[in-house]
């Protein structure tokens, strides 16, 4: 069994590749860390640690250790929990991200090859969808995931392209729900569209149903939406399981995750 790193590297050199204009989203993108090495600051903090002098330490060495920072729970390649598209689902109380069960995490997968059928900063549309799912030739699996490739894997952080990106709306978004899926996952930065296409929709049509109808559509029905994916090109169209593994953050709308194909 081959496994398959789904999960975007979280580098704090990433904060400065990101274009000028979008610097405020660094926190959903990597952390500030603060490094100390065994033989720099870790030595200190060690010393300190034991009431001892560097002088003091076996080789003269410390640990190794790093502090993290400006560290938003939806960092990096993520999963979120039902409370994050707002505080009820279906009727009950939105789940937090230690409410949902490794087992509803770890699942059949398919990917969906959109590329085709997509275009940036426009929504993919359900005749997208069942184009894709068609071209892919497997259901989708009940209770497993569904991967959008999109095609940002052809731009890097430091291209305004890798944000402006095809977003979801609450029809597709319900459609992957109605035939079964659970876990929804994508390689754009988002699952709606970007922020300022809908703030201008908005300010176009005075319609507010267009304000993050995709992560919304979680509230009718239930489903865990993972942004930020990577290296979908590695996988085969089908017959693989994905664990998709947040850290455990207490009462937390979402968390980072290490995401693993098994194939």
């Amino acid at each position: 069994m081959e496994l398959i790193d789904l999960t975007r590297t979280l580098d704090p050199a990433d904060r400065e590749r990101l274009p000028e204009q979008l610097r405020p989203l660094a926190p959903v993108i990597a952390p500030a860390v603060a490094y100390a090495h065994p033989t720099g600051e870790g030595r200190e903090q060690f010393a300190a640690a034991m009431h001892c002098s560097v002088e003091d330490l076996p080789d003269g060495e410390g640990w190794g250790a790093e502090l993290l920072t400006d560290f938003n729970s939806h960092l990096g390649t993520h999963v979120d929990a039902p409370l994050h598209y707002g505080s009820t689902c279906e009727g009950r109380p939105a789940r937090t991200i230690t409410d949902i069960a490794l087992d509803e995490l770890w699942c059949e997968a398919l990917v969906l090859d959109l590329r085709d059928w997509c275009e940036p900063d426009a929504p993919i549309t359900v005749e997208a969808l069942e184009s894709a799912l068609a071209d892919n030739g497997a259901p989708v699996p009940a209770g497993g995931a569904v991967l959008l490739r999109t095609g940002q894997e052809r731009y890097g952080l430091s291209d305004p392209e890798f944000f402006r990106y095809p977003g979801m709306s609450r029809e597709s978004t319900l459609l992957l729900a109605d035939l079964g899926a659970k876990v929804l996952g994508t390689d754009a930065p988002g699952w709606d569209l970007s922020f300022p296409v809908m703030a201008r929709k908005f300010r176009d049509s005075g319609d507010n149903s267009v304000l993050w109808d995709g992560h919304r559509a979680g509230r009718e029905r239930e489903v865990f939406i993972v942004q930020q994916l990577t290296n979908l090109a590695a996988l085969p169209p089908s017959g693989f399981r994905v664990a998709f593994f947040p850290i455990k953050i207490a009462r937390a709308s979402a968390a980072p995750a290490r995401v693993v194909a098994f194939v």
